[in-house]
């Protein structure tokens, strides 16, 4: 062991050397783990040991605050939640936090903490996500939408058209099902562009790093269509809109066949409507909408045309560039293309 790191793990009581080490105080008599929280011993006073035995070993007894011998306090936060993960999965109609926290053993405001620090999610978000996942897969084998809903756990099919989703639950249902994509990619100014297209008109404009990322992210939207890569017949379109973005005031003027909800149509009709050059905040868009800039935010991330349905001229509040699906690099130099073009089509 190296001991000038293991002091320094335990100067910043490093969760992440836990088990790796623990460390002695001959002040004491007891050995702790290097996260332990109590103050800091005198360094001429500390020894380090392998593990928990050759502490003892050395005459040494553990500390009763951070049970060394045993799961950390994290550890057994960690399995907390995950025991609360289960809950919430196994639970017919989600419990309230209250009543998780009780049964898992925590305050609702300790559990509330330590579920959206390991997950992401409050408890009840993560009940949501769980429903929708479920419905999901019962979607392509129920006989109805209203059957899969009440599989997943919903009491009807209300809230499913309520809820902000990338697809309505009956063409999620299909999952592209007797569609058939055609799709192109080529290298662009942002890295790569794939456009898939049906009959009806464009239904991706997705862009990446590469074309193994672009299949993939295709394939999970249209995971039941037949999917046929044709660069040749889509050369034209592809070529209109790799035009557009070399120069912007030339709008690729495709036909749009959008998948989506009632609400999220209506956000994306209202993007179209921004002209090159301008940018409109989430709020303007939300007051126009009769909705709230969440909402909107939510139908610009499930936008799966971009450049033709522009949400990156979506921006924040205070005027800041805010997140973009395929990255915000990526929305920076479209708004930097489409302004220069813009001022020079006012000089000229």
């Amino acid at each position: 062991m190296d001991a000038d790191r293991c002091w320094q793990a335990v100067c910043e009581r490093d969760a992440n050397f836990d088990g790796r080490f623990v460390f002695s105080v001959r002040s004491t008599g007891i050995y702790c783990r290097p996260s332990c929280p109590a103050r800091r011993p005198n360094r001429a006073n500390v020894q380090f040991h392998a593990d928990p035995g050759a502490a003892e070993a050395a005459g040494f007894r553990p500390c009763k605050r951070c049970s060394p011998q045993g799961a950390s306090p994290k550890e057994q936060l960690d399995a907390l939640v995950a025991a609360a993960c289960e809950l919430l999965d196994a639970a017919g109609k989600p419990p309230t936090l209250g009543e998780l926290a009780a049964r898992i053993g925590l305050s609702p405001s300790h559990l509330a903490r330590a579920f959206k620090t390991r997950t992401g999610l409050t408890p009840r978000a993560w009940a949501e996500a769980r429903r929708q996942q479920r419905l999901a897969a019962a979607l392509p084998q129920s006989r109805s939408v209203l059957d899969a809903a009440l599989e997943a756990g919903y009491s009807g099919t209300r809230a499913l058209y309520e809820g902000a989703s990338s697809v309505s639950p009956a063409r999620l249902r299909q999952k592209g099902a007797g569609e058939r994509l055609r799709y192109a990619i080529a290298p662009c100014p942002l890295g790569r562009v794939l456009l898939a297209a049906t009959d009806r008109g464009v239904c991706a404009l997705l862009f990446g790093d590469d074309e193994a990322q672009l299949e993939n992210e295709l394939e999970q939207r249209f995971s039941a269509a037949e999917r046929l890569r044709d660069d040749d017949g889509l050369g034209d379109w592809l070529g209109r809109v790799l035009t557009q973005l070399d120069e912007p005031a030339q709008t690729a003027g495709l036909p749009l066949d959008l998948h989506g909800s009632a609400f999220q149509l209506r956000v994306w009709r209202a993007l179209t409507g921004i002209p090159s050059g301008q940018t409109r905040r989430y709020g303007e868009l939300a007051e126009q909408l009769r909705s709230h800039p969440r909402a909107i935010a939510r139908a610009c991330a499930s936008n799966a045309v971009g450049l033709l349905v522009p949400c990156h001229r979506v921006v924040g509040a205070d005027g800041s560039t805010g997140g973009y699906r395929w990255g915000v690099p990526r929305k920076v130099e479209l708004l930097r293309r489409e302004g220069a073009a813009s001022r020079d089509g006012e000089d000229g």
